[in-house]
């Protein structure tokens, strides 16, 4: 597979992805507030009226990045040659990650605003989804395996998160804490496994 000219190498698209995470997370924390409002000293009450919102939103947005880029990491490292279409697939879904930042700053901004949060946990909602179609075709067969599972735990927290957000914005954002959860699934999985007494075939 790897001479054949109609392959990708996934190491090259690892690298853009490296910058691209790192990039996007970094910039989560442009929109915090660079100072109190003047006039005063700031205190404990206004510094929490300042940064309370922007700082739950960029440790939200931060943790969750943080999960898809090791499930990306994961995926690559399992299907390390690709198609031309599953490579413009995967850089779709890092331009879904380069928009991280906007959306971000919306809801750090206004949090408590039912529009503004049903377009965020949108968003958030289609990077999992496109992280699961992007393992289902990784997979191939074994496409109903553990690794696909975890990688539709978010799909299903987000569409939670999306319903949760037309109803009262302030509870949308507990499913997707429980987002976190996907990856040591998948760990503890892993290690099930490999403690597992080999089979004899003989």
């Amino acid at each position: 597979m790897a001479d054949d000219p109609n392959m990708f190498e996934m190491r090259r698209l690892e690298q853009l992805s490296n910058t691209v995470f790192g990039v996007a997370m970094t910039l989560l924390a442009y929109d915090l507030p660079r100072g109190v409002a003047a006039g005063a000293a700031p205190t404990w009450g206004s510094l929490a009226d300042v940064y309370a919102r922007p700082l739950i939103a960029l440790a939200l947005s931060f943790m969750i990045a943080g999960v898809f880029w090791i499930s990306h990491h994961r995926r690559l490292q399992r299907a390390p040659y690709a198609s031309r279409p599953v490579v413009t697939l995967n850089l779709v879904f890092l331009m879904t990650i380069v928009a991280l930042p906007a959306t971000n700053g919306l809801y750090g901004a206004y949090r408590h605003n039912g529009p503004v949060a049903i377009l965020y946990f949108s968003h958030m909602t289609l990077i999992a989804s496109l992280n699961m179609l992007l393992w289902y075709i990784a997979l191939g067969r074994d496409a109903r395996g553990r690794p696909f599972l975890a990688a539709l735990v978010p799909v299903t927290l987000g569409v939670a998160a999306v319903i949760l957000a037309n109803i009262n914005p302030d509870y949308a954002s507990y499913p997707m804490l429980l987002a976190f959860a996907a990856p040591l699934v998948t760990w503890r999985w892993t290690k099930a496994e490999e403690t597992l007494p080999a089979k004899d075939e003989s």
